[in-house]
């Protein structure tokens, strides 16, 4: 089989993984009277190969995510029909690079490094004056030492200014779940995440909606929880190394 066709094997496992993976977001949906179609799918691509990745978004999983710069940017171009998230920590000076590689960043966490992309993004996209690179601000909503982001009670203070980047569209916000064997023990997490948005845009028409909470372990909870976004990895792809690794998609 040519090296750039998918296998046709393989595109059905993925089928069927995301089919269960979409009937869980469904039934987590239905108890809560949500619309399923409210909450998007990101399939985190983490230390998967090309040839399985474009068997993966053959079959329908085209959102797909990646924890560092540097693997998203070998990816990339040999991956047709994808659009590609940021959902590992960032470092400032990968900031270019990230923003010439994906088309969201979901790992936000200082003002420093929200502005240090807006200078960026006019400098990348200096065609696009109008058009505002989107990302979510990550929030430390457990006050975890292990965890990067925002602390829930300082983001109000930072987040005036971080919305009156010009070239940054704040679409809302991300957070990792606690990490336990119990779904349900990062509920609590998820349900700060949303009471917190639902605070900060009152009277901030500026910050968007979005909240990404949720991996393979707990994002039906996440989902009767409000997340709109869910990154899920094991569930489609199995078992992968590294998970150690700290971040979002060390164990989703």
């Amino acid at each position: 089989m040519p090296p750039d066709r998918a296998d046709p094997g393989e595109v059905e496992a993925f089928r069927a993984a995301r089919e269960r993976v979409l009937g869980q977001i469904a039934d987590a949906s239905e108890r809560v009277g949500r619309d399923p179609a409210g909450v998007t799918l990101v399939a985190v691509s983490k230390t998967v190969d090309v040839e399985r990745l474009r068997s993966a978004v053959e079959a329908g999983l085209t959102i797909l995510a990646e924890n560092r710069v540097q693997e998203g940017e070998a990816k990339v171009p040999l991956v047709p029909g994808a659009t590609w998230h940021l959902v590992g920590p960032l470092q400032s000076n990968k900031a270019r690079r990230a923003l010439e590689t994906f088309s969201l960043i979901q790992s936000v966490d200082s003002t420093d490094l929200a502005r240090r992309l807006d200078r960026l993004a006019a400098e990348v996209r200096p065609d696009a004056a109008d058009d505002r690179f989107p990302i979510l601000l990550q929030v430390n909503v457990d006050d975890d030492n292990a965890k990067a982001g925002f602390e829930p009670g300082a983001l109000g203070h930072e987040l005036d200014e971080i919305l009156d980047l010009p070239r940054l569209e704040v679409r809302g916000l991300m957070t990792i779940g606690r990490l336990t064997d119990r779904p349900e023990a990062a509920r609590s997490t998820f349900r700060g995440l949303r009471e917190l948005s639902e605070r900060l845009r009152d009277g901030r028409p500026g910050l968007g909606a979005e909240l990404s909470m949720g991996m393979t372990a707990d994002f039906p909870v996440a989902v009767e929880e409000g997340a709109t976004i869910v990154r899920v990895g094991r569930a489609l792809f199995g078992e992968r190394p590294n998970h150690h690794d700290h971040g979002p998609e060390g164990r989703c």
